[in-house]
């Protein structure tokens, strides 16, 4: 009798379907939490770029318009307009960066941006040169709060209540500090209060025109920002007599003036450039008062730069609940960029 094989038959189990999709759902975390680090950097890295161009272009400015007696604010204006444009068209030439060609319809597109960023220029350096570097600084935590409000404004963003008292502490130590200020002038005063207008101007429309513009990058808005003002600012000097001012000063065959007056028209540009990519990815709120923590190291280094601060114990201790603000902001804000939520709408976090 013949034996039959029993043929065995082997059933194939398919892959748990709940474990693709955890494996694709860790993957896709992994993806997600590398382009976050990636975007805190960029928040971080900028936010460092931006405050350490604006503490050395402060410095510098201090330096020339004070110790060298510099006469013209518009002149060194003038040189920091050229000094982006020339740098944006050769490196647009050289093909390591591009922006489009001028058309008609781009002052209209720029405008008013422009007008703030000139503005901005003029009234800082001559704040710059009339006030003693410590008490400018607190002064200028003003645009902290011009900034705050013109945001909730134009952008609609609105700060926690952390933001806010950090920022209402500066301005009182600010307030402090100005009671007790023996180097008051009603001209550097009015210098800086407008600063602080144009400044916070300025850090809005450079969020709104980066974030609308489709035709314009960065570059393009940073070009035509300093081409469109770089002819009334000539014609603005030429009226009030500032070019011939200033081709008559004594001092541009002495090298260390001219190096650092040139270091300060190109470190106008770098300042620009760095103000726009603090703005773009943080907000114009996080660029004001990384400005303000500059002024941490500003505040006491300038007791010692120019020569012009004039010590008092209520003005000293303005000056330091101001700096201290300001180190609170870092903190709540820098520091605790991994729960963003918290702290500021999305809409401030992103770009």
């Amino acid at each position: 009798m013949r034996k039959t094989k029993s043929i065995k038959t082997y059933k194939l189990i398919p892959i748990d379907e709940e474990e693709e999709d955890s494996s694709e759902d860790e993957q896709l975390n992994c993806n997600g939490n590398v382009l976050e680090s990636s975007e805190l950097w960029k928040k971080i890295g900028s936010a460092l770029f931006y405050g350490v161009a604006s503490f050395f272009l402060t410095v510098v400015n201090k330096t020339v318009l004070t110790s060298w007696h510099f006469p013209s604010i518009l002149v060194i204006s003038i040189g920091q307009l050229a000094a982006a444009i020339i740098v944006l068209y050769v490196g647009k030439q050289m093909d390591v960066i591009t922006f489009p060609d001028f058309k008609s319809d781009i002052p209209r597109k720029m405008m008013p941006l422009p007008f703030f960023h000139l503005g901005n220029m003029v009234t800082g350096l001559g704040g710059t040169q009339a006030l003693p570097l410590p008490m400018f600084t607190a002064l200028r935590r003003f645009s902290i709060l011009l900034t705050m409000l013109l945001e909730i404004k134009i952008l609609g963003v609105k700060p926690s209540l952390a933001v806010k008292i950090s920022v209402w502490c500066m301005i009182s130590g600010a307030l402090v500090a100005a009671v007790d200020d023996l180097t008051f002038t009603i001209v550097g005063y009015s210098y800086v209060m407008l600063a602080n207008f144009m400044t916070a101007a300025y850090g809005v429309y450079i969020k709104q025109k980066l974030d609308i513009a489709d035709s314009i990058n960065r570059y393009g808005v940073m070009f035509y920002n300093s081409l469109l003002m770089i002819v009334p600012a000539i014609v603005l000097a030429w009226f009030t007599g500032d070019l011939h001012t200033a081709f008559k000063y004594k001092h541009w065959a002495n090298v260390w003036f001219s190096a650092q007056f040139f270091s300060s028209c190109f470190m106008g540009f770098i300042l620009t450039y760095s103000t726009f990519l603090c703005t773009q990815y943080n907000s114009a709120l996080t660029t004001a008062m990384v400005g303000c923590f500059k002024n941490v190291f500003v505040s006491y280094l300038g007791m010692f730069i120019g020569g012009d601060y004039i010590f008092s114990w209520l003005n000293c201790i303005g000056i330091n609940i101001s700096v201290i603000a300001s180190i609170y902001y870092t903190y709540i804000v820098i520091a605790k960029k991994s729960d963003p939520e918290k702290l500021l709408p999305k809409s401030t976090q992103q770009v």
